[in-house]
């Protein structure tokens, strides 16, 4: 069974997923159609990069990802931008050269990577290129086409601007870079960055203004009562904030109550025993 992964930026108001799927099932009539998701902000290859960088360890080795976003080519000037198709960790990954490589692998590297430089001999696969160019290439590796044949190799690619946390002295700096659809907000701060200050030391997660802070970590988001807010390390170990079950609530989401949007300041502060903040607490 072969499975094709779909995510795109263009939305499910027009006819465009049921084209691309359509043309799936025209050159492979066997394969399995998955969708990642189809409500990626236009051309916004970083979020493409992080949606697909959270569940692509659970598909099987030899999946297809096709990835439609910001993907037409550019074929002249000084930024010539063409298809690719990367291999890594035993999948295939189809996708404009457009930073989505880059952001994706963060410091990992890819196991191969080939451009498809015949798309300037073939211009109908400019237009609508995601159905007319990257469904014919998966096409190719499900027939067993060596990449070789039909692509050049190359080990360059473009990283699009993905926001890192900063990590000082005793703080973590960090931003919101995804709201999912309860309202939730994922951070670009790990576990691992978290971890690093040691284990029991105080620490206050500030967001918004003084008023919105959290001091406890919890494992899950029923571990406080409904409507409180809460944070936690998600499925795949970023830090979350989030309103237990507020997006079944009239106020929603905790993007709504909280009025934060993506790319805001999440910050944690820690105060380990003698540290200059704890020291100045005791006179407060």
């Amino acid at each position: 069974m072969q499975i094709v992964t779909l995510t795109s930026d263009t939305g499910l108001q027009d006819y465009y997923v049921a084209a691309m799927k359509g043309a799936i099932l025209h050159h492979m009539p066997q394969a399995t159609v998955i969708d990642i998701s189809h409500n990626i902000r236009p051309f916004d290859v970083a979020n493409a990069a992080f949606q697909l960088r959270c569940c692509y360890q659970d598909f099987p080795k030899g999946t297809i990802h096709i990835v439609g976003v910001d993907s037409e080519p550019i074929l002249q000037g000084d930024k010539i931008c063409l298809p690719c198709i990367m291999v890594f960790q035993g999948q295939f990954f189809i996708s404009n050269d457009n930073g989505f490589f880059g952001s994706f692998l963060d410091e990992e590297h890819p196991e191969e990577l080939y451009q498809f430089t015949a798309i300037h001999q073939q211009p109908e696969m400019v237009k609508f290129p995601t159905k007319n160019c990257f469904i014919p290439l998966a096409k190719k590796i499900v027939d067993g086409s060596p990449l070789s044949s039909f692509a050049q190799a190359t080990n360059s690619y473009r990283r699009a601007f993905m926001q890192k946390p900063v990590i000082e002295h005793l703080t973590i700096r960090g931003n919101v870079i995804h709201i999912d659809g309860y309202g939730n907000l994922i951070t670009n701060i790990t576990k691992a960055d978290f971890n690093r200050f040691g284990e029991g030391i105080p620490f206050t997660i500030k967001y918004l203004n003084k008023e919105y802070f959290i001091d406890v970590v919890h494992e899950t988001y029923n571990q406080v009562t409904m409507g409180e807010r809460v944070a936690l390390f998600n499925s795949n170990d970023l830090l979350e904030i989030a309103i237990n079950r507020g997006a079944n609530g009239s106020t929603g989401g905790a993007n709504k109550l909280f009025g934060m949007r993506q790319g805001d300041a999440v910050h944690v502060d820690f105060t380990p025993k003698g540290s200059k903040e704890d020291i100045k607490s005791l006179f407060e």
